[in-house]
């Protein structure tokens, strides 16, 4: 019979470690509730004490820097024998004390109180423990990139295709001509032996230009959906982040994601936000720093990630082409544009008519 493993072992430890440190605390409570020796003693004025050495009823003392204890001669039944009082700055102390016989030297040291000793080696490594497993905790379950310490993480969502999600051609209407260019792309991912065996290459990148609201995510998703291929889908904002380099780090994180699930597709929307022309450019610190960061680790991966068994095709939306950086256009990576304008009104009415005859 398989061992099941236990979903919740990671609270467990959790609720483990949270018990021992309620339990230490409460030692430490404790300790610091009972007195020690040093807190018994009564406490009297600096006047009373010179004068009963004045007097000769000390027969020894102490003197530290906080405190001075003395012991008296004889004291009456029930008194105490033993005082301390708050020294003051007296120069004459030693000789007056010399002068009536009392024995005085520095107070020996004090005695180290076992609680305290044991929860000042116990309780630092026991909240370090703590504090990790909370981050442990927060970034297990707090789902990839929501977690503390997972922000250089891919916040891409990924859909795999399915009967009743699946996106195709005949849910995007009126772009005709845009659906014929992909066309090849959804046939490569299908059979990319067709294309290999007589040496012909895929772009990598495909370029979906056009005005807003005219469908290029839906588009691309039914790229997708008829290739029956996983599909990431990210926003190119979503690389850029207050920390330089964590952009950086995310489109490392995301095309390792990519080949681990190819042949599949990357949509990146909103590639402007990133593939800004690089001419130009002051060099402002924080901003263009992490933005040109984050578009040399995407042109580094697009040269480097192609796989002639497992593709990876990179579609990216944009509305402003021309303000794209030309490294980005070049052959081998968004070299091909495909126009995505507004659906004109034949397929509108297609689209309405096949509607009606479905339902």
């Amino acid at each position: 019979m398989p061992i099941r493993q236990d979903d919740n072992q990671p609270n467990r430890r959790f609720g483990i470690v949270n018990i021992i440190l309620i339990g230490v605390g409460a030692l430490l409570l404790f300790s610091s509730l009972f007195p020690n020796q040093n807190m018994q003693i009564p406490r009297v004025p600096y006047s009373l004490f010179i004068d009963q050495v004045n007097d000769g009823e000390v027969k020894r003392a102490y003197i530290t820097q906080e405190q001075i204890r003395y012991e008296l001669n004889g004291a009456e039944e029930g008194a105490p024998s033993v005082l301390a009082t708050t020294p003051i700055f007296d120069m004459d102390l030693p000789q007056r004390l010399e002068s009536k016989g009392v024995e005085f030297a520095a107070a020996p040291p004090k005695k180290p109180n076992f609680f305290s000793t044991i929860l000042s080696w116990v309780v630092p490594p026991l909240i370090f423990i703590l504090v990790l497993q909370f981050f442990a905790r927060r970034s297990m379950g707090g789902g990839g990139a929501q977690g503390a310490l997972s922000f250089t993480k891919s916040k891409a969502k990924v859909y795999v295709p399915d009967d009743e999600s699946k996106v195709t051609f005949a849910d995007v209407a009126g772009v005709d001509e845009a659906k014929d260019e992909l066309t090849e792309i959804v046939d490569f991912l299908k059979k990319p032996e067709r294309y290999t065996d007589i040496g012909a290459r895929i772009p990598k990148g495909v370029l979906l230009v056009g005005p807003p609201g005219t469908g290029k995510t839906l588009l691309s998703k039914a790229v997708a959906g008829e290739a029956e291929v996983p599909f990431f889908i990210i926003s190119g904002s979503e690389f850029v982040e207050l920390f330089v380099g964590a952009g950086a780090a995310r489109v490392r994180d995301l095309f390792e994601q990519a080949k681990k699930k190819a042949p599949c597709i990357i949509f990146i929307d909103e590639l402007d936000a990133i593939g800004k022309s690089r001419s130009g450019s002051m060099g402002v610190v924080g901003g263009n720093d992490e933005r040109e960061q984050t578009l040399n680790q995407l042109l580094t991966e697009m040269d480097g990630f192609a796989s002639a068994d497992k593709p990876v095709i990179v579609l990216a939306a944009t509305n402003q082409p021309e303000v794209l950086d030309a490294a980005l256009l070049r052959p081998g990576r968004f070299d091909r544009q495909v126009l995505v304008d507004r659906p004109d009104l034949s397929g509108r009415k297609n689209y309405i008519r096949d509607l009606y005859e479905k339902s």
